[in-house]
């Protein structure tokens, strides 16, 4: 990832939810904003190829692409950076997904450079789950210190904007990019 390239305040999580709407989607972000490619339900190939679309729209409006994986795989397919609980060597945009503190401290000790902290509220990706809440998200967003924070779950424009930047680098979402306007 070049680091010229400011780190995106918004973050769209792909997901077979989206069936055919998700390039489109990814098209309407505003540009220079930021994808998480998971996918993890096809097969190697299947899932190469939508990567490939992806990246393509990406290019084009400036978005970084982070491929939920490993760091070899991002390398191999061009990816701006990798999404994983891992250690990195390559210099590429490293980020995780974090839930508590212990999952925090881990990663900061592999170095990634931004952690998606979940779930803030509740989220249909994972129904029944305990939200976070503002109050002990912006404890465990301390603890992130200095690393950046990005929001997730159950995310929207307006939820963002109650939190502030003094409580997060930015937001992610799956459902807030899948509504149709009103």
């Amino acid at each position: 990832m070049p680091r010229s390239h400011p780190l995106p305040k918004i973050w769209l999580m792909t997901d077979a939810r989206f069936g055919d709407d998700q390039l489109r989607a990814i098209q309407q972000l505003p540009a220079r904003s930021g994808v998480v490619f998971r996918h993890y339900h096809f097969a190697t190939q299947q899932r190469r190829a939508l990567f490939a679309k992806v990246l393509r729209i990406c290019r084009r409006r400036g978005h970084l692409l982070l491929l939920a994986g490993d760091e070899r795989t991002a390398l191999r397919w061009h990816a701006d950076g990798f999404h994983q609980r891992s250690r990195g060597h390559t210099g590429l945009l490293h980020s995780a997904p974090v839930h508590n503190a212990r999952e925090i401290a881990e990663v900061k000790r592999c170095s990634a450079d931004l952690l998606f902290l979940s779930p803030l509220f509740d989220t249909s990706s994972h129904p029944g789950a305990r939200p976070l809440g503002p109050l002990m998200f912006q404890r465990l967003a301390k603890l992130a210190e200095p690393r950046r924070v990005i929001a997730l779950g159950g995310m929207t424009r307006q939820s963002a904007h109650m939190l502030g930047p003094r409580t997060m680098h930015g937001w992610a979402a799956i459902d807030a990019f899948r509504k149709k306007p009103a």
